[in-house]
């Protein structure tokens, strides 16, 4: 009988295989002392078995959150039975550098670990195995997907002219902010309006020159609302703002404010600078209103009437008068 065939030399080559397998493998006793430490754990922690060996893992990595660990590791003593954590869960259990920083896309190596006991020839529990798999490759991938979803998420709901949403996302939030409205009692406020003579815009200037002016204003909206103002590209030239937390007098002040920021803004072209105006129409959400649609139909009533008493100005919905440049 050979010597490989006998149980010594199987054992032999089961050590081998331990120490040379793609996989981390740390074997604890009760007290968290490392009895088993193989040549993945140690090519990627720079700690050689000879000093791993009968340290407290704890002392070995103080970095390893101790209460979280140990916990697991007293469930598989208690209850005989795995236990796992994914990188989902946590990016790591060992803090161990990625074999590809640079050009890899991660710092650090990415890790799933499995927990199970190791039952002794008594059949008594007496040690715990975690398996250490590098699974960096796999995370990056999905995170790179996640990012990838998020971002067609995004593109979905914003106005690519504008980076403000489109008319479907804004009309949603819409609907969502009449809602909490609704369940808050708290006041909010609706803004429309559109560029005056835009398409004399267009025809003059050509559609570049008026993209650009649709740009501008967008930017200039986004400079004067706040964080919690929910601004949108309604259609071509017009544009929406919900204004939460405000009300018919709050409101009124923001549209002055855009108004005269937008009718001071030059737009640069090949043949000079551009000078634009909007009008505007502001709608309080009231008791009265029953539905959003009815809230928005209120909006563009005041914005018409914004146009017929000359532009450039803003008329709130009810009050029967336009303010702004050339109002009486």
């Amino acid at each position: 009988m050979s010597e490989s065939s006998t149980p010594i030399g199987e054992f032999h080559w089961l050590l081998g295989i331990l120490q040379n397998i793609d996989v981390g493998l740390v074997v604890l006793d009760p007290d968290y002392r490392v009895q088993l430490w193989n040549g993945f754990m140690e090519n990627h922690s720079g700690i050689a078995a000879g000093d791993a060996l009968d340290r407290d893992l704890f002392e070995l990595f103080p970095d390893i959150p101790a209460t979280w660990l140990q916990r697991k590791i007293e469930s598989v003593f208690l209850l005989n039975n795995r236990a796992f954590t994914t990188w989902q869960q946590r990016p790591y259990l060992f803090r161990f550098e990625s074999y590809r920083p640079i050009t890899g896309g991660a710092e650090w190596m990415f890790q799933n670990v499995t927990l199970f006991p190791l039952v002794s020839l008594r059949g008594t529990i007496d040690h715990v195995c975690l398996l250490v798999y590098d699974v960096t490759d796999m995370a990056l991938d999905e995170l790179a997907l996640q990012d990838a979803n998020r971002e067609l998420e995004r593109l979905g709901r914003t106005d690519g002219l504008t980076g403000l949403d489109n008319r479907r996302s804004w009309e949603e939030r819409l609907h969502a902010e009449y809602k909490r409205h609704s369940r808050s009692g708290q006041p909010c406020s609706l803004v429309l309006f559109d560029i005056d003579h835009f398409k004399q815009v267009n025809d003059t200037y050509g559609h570049q020159v008026g993209d650009e002016v649709i740009r501008r204003i967008a930017q200039t909206l986004m400079r004067v609302d706040r964080d919690s103002d929910i601004g949108g590209r309604y259609g071509g030239e017009e544009f929406g703002v919900i204004l939460p937390d405000t009300d018919a007098e709050g409101a009124a002040r923001f549209a002055e404010r855009l108004r005269t920021a937008v009718e001071s803004l030059a737009v640069e072209h090949e043949n000079g600078s551009l000078h634009c105006t909007i009008s505007l129409g502001v709608a309080p959400l009231e008791p009265s209103v029953a539905a959003p649609e009815q809230w928005l139909e209120r909006a563009d009533q005041a914005l018409y009437r914004s146009k017929e008493a000359g532009r450039n100005r803003y008329t709130l919905y009810g009050d029967g008068s336009a303010a702004g440049a050339g109002a009486g």
